[in-house]
């Protein structure tokens, strides 16, 4: 199969999303020179991981669409594993594991393949099925509604949701002659991560009020709103260069991924809370685990995919 390249239109904003990695790490370097008694090891460290990340998924989205889509299939393979290995799991449990992990190779082939109704139903219907099966098979019948419900639960986060970040790259160019898939797959990420990004600096600039203090303490109401209408600001901007959303269409999807992110966040907080521990991992310095990252995204990427293919992608898809 031949591979498009990406239109002019994202390797501008990939440019962009360089420069703005060059302006932080500049700032930092000054901050460090200007003000050397203040301790910058964590906010150079979330730069680094930034620049890691942002260099392998702009060589494997620039290289081919297939090897985007395997990217974030290790992208959602990292996140189960780092999932399971903060739940507690049963002995018995191992042998179900293989099918969850097999379970990513196949959603990931459908969206590779462009099968458009198994990409929708295999992880909710078919695996949903499947791993009780299995489960009952080995015999095991204590703490199996715990076990079940936690397994699926992690598919449905780490897996499925995710998946509908690749599967952005699958769809029929027709749908955005302007800049693609990859177009669409940039404006969620950067509108996504600038969500996140605003409201912290919102909130710290401005919060006083909280808004779940016994979920996610710093959450407050200033920085929750003050990045709802960043991220509406910057949709309406963004949306003409990478996507054929419309004014109306694009301030409502900044309007539900500034929503849907703030959700992300506080529900992967509840977990960790619930778990008793900070981060959900220690792969990526400064930032915590993969399933720190990707919180947000988890609401966001099914949301963003579904408003998008009903209206401008409908009747394309078999």
């Amino acid at each position: 199969m031949v591979w498009t390249k990406p239109a002019i239109n994202v390797i501008w904003g990939l440019a962009g999303v360089f420069i703005l990695l060059i302006l932080a790490t500049l700032i930092i370097q000054l901050l460090s020179l200007t003000l050397p008694e203040r301790n910058y090891t964590e906010l150079k460290q979330r730069v680094k991981s930034w620049w890691a990340i942002t260099l392998l998924f702009s060589t494997s989205l620039i290289l081919s669409p297939g090897i985007a889509v395997i990217f974030f299939g290790f992208v959602s393979f990292l996140a189960l594993k780092e999932y399971l290995s903060l739940i507690p799991t049963r002995r018995a449990d191992r042998r179900v594991l293989f099918w969850a992990y097999l379970a990513i190779i196949l959603q990931y082939y459908w969206i590779y393949s462009r099968w458009y109704g198994m990409f929708l139903v295999f992880i909710p219907v078919y695996m949903f099925l499947i791993l009780p099966m299995r489960m009952v098979i080995l015999g095991e019948i204590h703490g199996f509604l715990k076990a079940i419900g936690t397994l699926h639960w992690g598919l449905m986060l780490t897996v499925f949701s995710i998946s509908h970040v690749a599967y952005l790259l699958r769809l029929p160019p027709a749908g955005n002659p302007i800049a693609g898939g990859a177009g669409l797959l940039l404006y969620l990420l950067f509108l996504t991560a600038l969500n996140d990004i605003s409201q912290y600096l919102w909130g710290k600039s401005l919060g006083r009020h909280k808004v779940l203090p016994t979920v996610s303490p710093n959450k407050t109401w200033e920085g929750l709103l003050g990045g709802i209408i960043t991220t509406i600001v910057l949709a309406v901007i963004l949306a003409p260069w990478l996507t054929p959303f419309n004014l109306t269409h694009a301030f409502w999807l900044g309007l539900l991924l500034g929503i849907a992110g703030f959700i992300g966040d506080v529900t992967v907080s509840a977990l960790k809370r619930d778990l008793g521990v900070k981060d959900s991992g220690n792969l990526l310095p400064g930032h915590g685990g993969i399933l720190d990252r990707i919180d947000s995204l988890t609401y966001t990427a099914p949301l963003f995919f579904h408003f998008t293919v009903y209206f401008y992608f409908r009747g394309m898809l078999a």
